[in-house]
């Protein structure tokens, strides 16, 4: 399957809710795996069809960089500790920048594999982070929004600096 461009930062579709998948399927197989192959060829832990302009609640993560990727569609979370952790994440969509975002540590999640059979799964640690962060995208919250002001506004600037900046082997 082909490897789909990504939607990149500041497009308002990375802003959207995904809609819910409904018909599983053929269609529903060859996003998924043009989703899972985007992820690999960019090297991501969590990618969801929104990154790749589909707003669809289907989201790829590998807990792990030298795991396999699964799919999971129509995620939800289903319940969370209330112990957090830090840790760093960024998006593929907003290459250059990362920050140290808080969520709960342990998560228990709901979501349908490309059969339809409605599953559930618990997650912890950075793992926990990894499908927080892509829940959080397919509701439409972009990684940033986690972010006190400051820091948004500090991590926006950083990046506007490193979009401004020639490529390698350009001249400015």
């Amino acid at each position: 399957m082909p490897c789909r461009p990504l939607v990149l930062f500041p497009d308002p579709r990375l802003c959207r809710p995904a809609a819910p998948v409904e018909a599983f399927g053929p269609g529903l197989k060859a996003l998924a795996d043009d989703v899972r192959d985007t992820l690999l060829a960019v090297s991501a832990l969590g990618l969801t069809a929104p990154h790749v302009g589909v707003p669809a609640r289907v989201m790829v993560a590998r807990m792990a960089p030298e795991a396999d990727p699964r799919v999971y569609v129509n995620p939800v979370l289903l319940w969370a500790s209330s112990d957090m952790a830090r840790h760093d994440e960024g998006s593929v969509s907003m290459p250059g920048v990362r920050e140290q975002i808080t969520r709960p540590a342990r998560i228990r999640f709901g979501y349908r594999d490309l059969d339809g059979l409605a599953r559930e799964a618990e997650a912890d640690g950075f793992q926990a982070a990894i499908v927080q962060h892509e829940i959080d995208q397919l509701d439409g919250l972009f990684w940033i929004d986690r972010l006190s002001r400051l820091k948004r506004d500090r991590l926006l600037k950083r990046f506007d600096k490193l979009r401004r900046l020639p490529a390698a082997g350009e001249h400015a």
